[in-house]
């Protein structure tokens, strides 16, 4: 063969790193067994030859086999919703005091304005749900939500460092506020691999909102440096519901499984010569797609759903992209064995007008979230389905822009917000955690506020939450010990919570 023809150049371009692996005589033929072995997981696979259950965890035995994140994308407002401070209604336009504030960093839309840091009680009426010490309050623009308060774990001391959307979303999902990180799906997806081979390990939802100012990038739920078949498939309301899941027209599927047999045998030679592994993602997301074209018309076709689903779900189940929807697909793809499934709703970002905004995000979710932990308890699916509802961060104690009884906005705030859980052998009805009387920091259980400082020598402080505690108590309840699930990439072992993260043992059953 002539030495300028382009198979010659491509040899030529081979790397060190592909030199050698191509010398590892029969690697290519035991990747291809691996893959096909019926786990998209190479932990999965390993805590199958020693007879662990996949579904009672790898580590230790798991009280949740699947995860339903409600991501609240902008910030909703814990002063509004679920964190009760009575007392600040006596505060109202008053500022709050510096010691309190004690220089934490704000954001340059609060920095200079004039009329400084007057306090904004909410307008809200609160409830108690349960008759103990630690019952849930629940705030009336969750009024579904009230109704299953008995199943919630409410933390009230969850805190982050970031300050800004979308480095505190990279935080919370990832691990990191620097992207490039795997997402807590492809984590979970790396670890346990998949219940169902005709469906995605991790799907993930865009619920329609009246206020979707924040961008979501799909890195927010993708691989980082990992395979890229451990990343969330986006599940769309409109057209098909993944895209090119429909073949063209006139292409039967006959013609498709040619064409796939075809290109995998191109890919196992082109994986043989270059030992590049994403080619053997490459490969697995090609049979997937193909095995979803009947597997995803059948989970979207919600005319199997009986009249009492939609009493429960509202009317507005019906309607593709609401909120609701997605609460009612989350369900189905449950009960199909997916194993991560995320719904981010935007629009909570309320620097402005925060009634109009939040009453309307409220009644968005309210009812779907409802309907999901009910429906899920109803079918024996909530003690082994992990559900998590919250944001990225909180809301400041103080006004953003003009100040009135009926009218207010908030900036973000990192230093304390509420998240909730529910299912999954998380502890229900309680709350976890408190905060000062300005629901500014966190508090001692005595009142005194508190400035946790997680990063410093990684040490946790009780009855605090940070997201990388989150994510760590997250993995456990899925039998993952958050220490012990790593990847090498680059020379270096890296998990979620990086060198942080502890198990919050007193939200467990």
């Amino acid at each position: 063969m002539n030495d300028n023809h382009p198979l010659s150049e491509l040899d030529l371009s081979m790397t060190r790193r592909q030199l050698f692996g191509r010398t590892a005589l029969g690697l290519g033929t035991a990747s291809l067994a691996h893959l096909f072995q019926g786990s998209s997981s190479l932990i999965a696979n390993e805590a199958s030859k020693a007879g662990q259950d996949l579904n009672g965890g790898i580590h230790h035995k798991a009280t949740a086999k699947r995860v339903i994140y409600l991501f609240m994308s902008g910030g909703p407002s814990h002063h509004d919703l679920w964190d009760y401070k009575p007392k600040l209604k006596e505060k109202y336009g008053k500022q709050l005091p510096s010691n309190i504030r004690d220089g934490q960093r704000v954001t340059g839309m609060t920095a200079n304005q004039r009329q400084g840091f007057p306090i904004a009680p909410s307008k809200y009426k609160f409830t108690r749900q349960e008759n103990n010490d630690r019952g849930v309050y629940v705030s009336e623009l969750l009024p579904y939500t009230a109704k299953v308060a008995k199943e919630l774990c409410v933390v009230h001391s969850t805190f982050t460092e970031a300050i800004n959307h979308d480095p505190a979303i990279t935080y919370i999902q990832t691990g990191s506020q620097v992207p490039g990180r795997p997402s807590l799906g492809a984590w979970l997806s790396y670890g346990l691999g998949t219940m169902n081979e005709n469906l995605p390990s991790y799907v993930v939802m865009h619920a329609r909102s009246r206020f979707p100012e924040q961008s979501l990038f799909n890195r927010l739920w993708g691989t980082g440096f990992m395979p890229s078949d451990h990343q969330g498939i986006l599940l769309r309301s409109q057209g098909d519901p993944v895209l090119y899941l429909s073949n063209p027209k006139g292409v039967r599927s006959e013609d498709r499984r040619e064409q796939l047999d075809l290109l995998k045998m191109i890919n196992e030679g082109h994986h043989e010569k270059y030992q590049d592994p994403e080619v053997l993602a490459r490969i697995k997301q090609h049979e997937m797609a193909y095995r979803m074209q009947t597997s995803v018309p059948e989970l979207m076709n919600i005319k199997d759903e009986g009249p009492e689903t939609f009493k429960l779900y509202g009317e507005e189940a019906k309607q593709p992209g609401t909120f609701a929807a997605c609460c009612l697909n989350a369900r189905r793809l449950a009960e199909r064995g997916v194993r991560n499934i995320q719904i981010f709703h935007r629009g909570w970002d309320a620097h402005g007008n925060l009634p109009r905004e939040h009453e309307s995000q409220s009644k968005d979710v309210d009812r779907g979230s409802y309907a999901l932990i009910q429906d899920l308890k109803n079918r024996g699916m909530l003690e082994d389905t992990l559900v998590i509802w919250g944001g990225e961060f909180g809301r400041t104690t103080y006004c953003q822009g003009g100040l009135s009884k009926q009218n207010y906005g908030r900036d973000h705030h990192p230093r304390c917000f509420s998240v909730w859980m529910a299912g999954g052998g998380v502890k229900p009805g309680i709350t976890y955690g408190q905060t000062d009387d300005y629901a500014y920091n966190i508090a001692h259980p005595d009142g005194a506020p508190m400035f946790p400082q997680p990063n410093k020598e990684n040490k946790w402080t009780p009855g605090t939450m940070h997201i990388h505690d989150l994510n760590a108590t997250v993995l456990h309840l899925l039998g993952i010990d958050h220490r012990r699930l790593t990847y090498r990439y680059q020379g270096r072992d890296f998990r979620l919570t990086d060198i942080h993260g502890h198990v919050i043992q007193d939200l467990i059953l």
